[in-house]
């Protein structure tokens, strides 16, 4: 989760709020993640709140007994419910391999309820990561609509970033075949990967930049922060991926 916490703290949103609520939606069978988001975006905003949701009672009682005035854990599912000491909308929620075990219909659905949860500049960051971390893709969305898609690799031992396929979010992962836009992103990302394969010398860095900056060449509304791209991470606009525009 390191890779999504990264960019979660990164968020001009978690500086601006007085008090931020981040939600890490569906923690898992230890509340290990909710611990190291904490840590994590409080060294950004000491005043930071997490809210650790998940819908097995067994695993709330869990975090509940490590609990405390900045950490707190309660039941629930996409419809976030926020424990009643703290504010009612939340900065930021994370909901990472969480919707990987539902059907795409059911997708758009459980964004809209997770959306309207946020508070008017608060997001969303809905994806997916392997076991080990080092392979993370994720959609950011606003309490409108989806606004970037994002993929973060560990690049030292990178072959093809097309890689990242195993671990892509819900909404995208069944379109992955040829005549679909994520599809053409990925094989277009593979290209300018292997055409810049001799930078590889210098650093695996060096490599990412350079395809980076050749798929926004070539017309893809990349974002390109060079501090994060350099971390193995390609942010693009959502819509050039989208499946159903």
């Amino acid at each position: 989760m390191r890779r999504v916490d990264r960019f979660i703290a990164a968020l001009p949103v978690l500086r601006q709020e007085k008090q931020p609520i981040v939600v890490d939606l569906g923690f898992g069978a230890s509340p290990i993640t909710a611990v190291e988001l904490l840590a994590r975006l409080e060294k950004v905003n000491p005043q930071t709140h997490v809210v650790g949701v998940e819908i097995d009672r067994e695993r709330v009682e869990r975090g509940l007994a490590i609990a405390t005035e900045s950490l707190h854990f309660t039941h629930g599912g996409f419809e976030v419910p926020i424990p009643p000491e703290l504010p009612n909308q939340v900065t930021v929620i994370r909901a990472f391999n969480v919707l990987r075990q539902y059907d795409e219909d059911q997708v758009l659905p459980a964004w809209q309820k997770m959306q309207s949860r946020l508070t008017v500049e608060g997001k969303l960051i809905e994806g997916t990561c392997d076991e080990i971390g080092r392979i993370s893709s994720w959609i950011t969305l606003d309490r409108v609509r989806p606004l970037t898609f994002t993929i973060s690799m560990r690049l030292a031992e990178l072959d093809s970033p097309s890689k990242v396929a195993e671990r892509l979010p819900k909404a995208l992962i069944h379109h992955n075949v040829p005549g679909e836009k994520i599809h053409q992103f990925l094989v277009d990302l593979d290209r300018a990967w292997q055409s810049n394969a001799g930078l590889g010398t210098f650093s695996a860095a060096q490599r990412w930049l350079a395809a980076c900056n050749q798929l926004k060449s070539a017309g893809w509304p990349i974002t390109l922060d060079r501090k994060r791209v350099r971390l193995g991470e390609l942010s693009v606009e959502y819509s050039a991926v989208d499946p159903t525009n």
